[in-house]
């Protein structure tokens, strides 16, 4: 397959970590549009991984809590690789018990597990639990600050620079919405074992209960996830997703004034986009497109199939002007082996992008013999194309 086709075909199908990263394409529909109070925002349909709305997705930002998701997303990874279990205990040192601010309440001295570490972080976002972590497995806060730096640009985070485990302000620490995005479709993507952690509604440890911060999981039918953010550059922020009807969206907003603006403000935005837009699955995969005439072949036709199926997000309104065509030069000379991209499928719509694939043959078609190319030769001359 090509390459500009192979990247066209994962922007479109997201079943892959290439393909989540398609959310660098632009977005779906320029009339369906809507205004936000949030400074910076992105919002997302996960199955195709369509850019639906965006607002300066690409300035950095200081990302608050929301970057602890870097944490998780490397904590996971030890835990599906065998290299950590939920049962193992890392030690609490006194920078840990010292830190400020959203805190689990670990004690200096203990150790805690995984288990309720996870739970500490997602759920009540502690920077205590954090740094336990972080001098767990990087030996060092600094040294897994860095180490998450680069699991991050190995994830296409390319705006990315990790200062601390937290999200601690601290000069030099930056995402972007975009780079937020990107995670949080890995996060549901890579570790569906471990993501209804997100879900969790409280988590008591040390006696005190917590509730989870993110706002949509008590007021927002279908919210599984994912993490907020809050400090007094950065504004309330949040990373939310949602399914509903079989289709989960994920938002990116920072930048709002309060955590009553954040929770109306994300609201409004998921509503917008489950009503604005629908996935349309146009073709399955190995569906017929159309057929072609071949030019001295054993057959008359060849049919035009796509390889990998086709779904497309878009606007409900620009579905309803949408077209298809499939572009070839024909007939097309015999000689023709099945799975051959032989044509280019082309999908239009107005203000969006036009998306092209490519269309292979169905099956071999040899050429005539000689008698049956100077037949057909003949009546080509005598009669015409057909």
């Amino acid at each position: 397959m090509p390459d500009f086709a192979r990247t066209l075909h994962h922007a479109l199908r997201a079943l892959a970590v290439v393909a989540m990263m398609a959310i660098s394409a632009g977005v779906a529909n320029a009339q369906a549009t809507i205004e936000t109070v949030a400074q910076r925002a992105i919002l997302i349909e996960y199955s195709t991984g369509q850019v639906l709305f965006a607002k300066d997705p690409d300035s950095h930002i200081p990302p608050a809590s929301m970057s602890k998701m870097m944490l998780l997303y490397i904590l996971f990874e030890n835990l599906a690789e065998g290299k950590l279990t939920m049962d193992d205990t890392f030690p609490v040192s006194e920078k840990a018990w010292r830190m400020g601010g959203s805190k689990m309440f670990v004690r200096v001295g203990t150790r805690v597990s995984i288990r309720d570490l996870l739970r500490g972080i997602i759920v009540q976002s502690g920077n205590d639990a954090c740094i336990v972590v972080a001098e767990g497995l990087g030996g060092t806060e600094a040294a897994f600050a860095q180490r998450m730096t680069d699991r991050a640009r190995e994830l296409g985070l390319t705006n990315s620079v990790f200062m601390n485990s937290s999200g601690w302000p601290e000069d030099g620490h930056v995402m972007t919405v975009r780079d937020l995005a990107i995670l949080g479709m890995h996060l549901v993507h890579d570790f569906p074992q471990y993501y209804d952690i997100f879900s969790e509604k409280s988590f008591t440890y040390s006696a005190i209960q917590q509730p989870n911060r993110n706002p949509l999981l008590f007021s927002y039918p279908g919210t599984d996830g994912l993490k907020t953010g809050h400090s007094e550059e950065a504004g309330y922020g949040l990373v939310g997703t949602a399914v509903r009807n079989g289709r989960r969206l994920l938002l990116v907003a920072t930048g709002m004034a309060s955590e009553d603006q954040r929770a109306r403000e994300t609201e409004r935005v998921m509503d917008w986009g489950f009503r604005e837009f629908g996935n349309y699955e146009f073709f399955k995969p190995g569906d017929i497109v159309a057929e072609a005439p071949v030019w001295l072949g054993q057959r008359p036709t060849v049919q035009l199939i796509v390889p990998q199926g086709l779904t497309v997000t878009m606007s409900r309104t620009a579905r309803r002007q949408m077209t298809v065509k499939a572009i070839y030069d024909g007939p097309i000379p015999a000689g023709i082996k099945q799975g051959q991209q032989i044509a280019t499928l082309r999908i239009e719509a107005p203000d969006m992008q036009p998306i092209q694939l490519p269309l292979v043959a169905g099956a071999d078609v040899d050429r005539l013999g000689l008698f049956g190319r100077l037949g057909a030769a003949v009546n080509y001359l005598v009669w015409g194309p057909e």
